[in-house]
């Protein structure tokens, strides 16, 4: 994971306008931009999950099993890894980028057809 992190970084977190017959020449298909869109979107929530997971597993390692509303207290690292977090650009253009350097694998399902 720290490998999309360290990418992620490197992109720049604002949206930039794309040549839509640009992202469906990539999967070979000039007329699909809708097969492209899909592999882009799914790559997306799986980047998304994986940071989600991550993000969680270490902000609980501060958590404290006894503590009730009136005890938290603010912990600075807590709040540099969430902010690092924050910083990081969107899912969607974290996949976006890696689809259009060809950094994402992606096939087809074979279909079966039953007669």
């Amino acid at each position: 994971m720290s490998d999309i992190k360290s990418i992620a970084q490197k992109i720049t977190p604002d949206a930039e306008a794309r040549n839509v017959k640009s992202l469906a020449s990539e999967i070979n298909e000039p007329s699909n931009i809708y097969a492209a869109l899909s592999i882009i979107s799914k790559r997306a929530n799986q980047i998304s999950v994986d940071l989600k997971k991550e993000l969680h597993s270490k902000l609980d390692e501060f958590a404290v099993s006894n503590e009730t509303l009136e005890e938290i207290h603010e912990n600075k690292e807590q709040i540099e890894i969430s902010k690092f977090y924050e910083k990081l650009p969107n899912p969607a253009i974290i996949a976006l980028n890696e689809y259009m350097d060809g950094k994402l694998e992606y096939r087809y399902k074979e279909s079966s057809t039953e007669e």
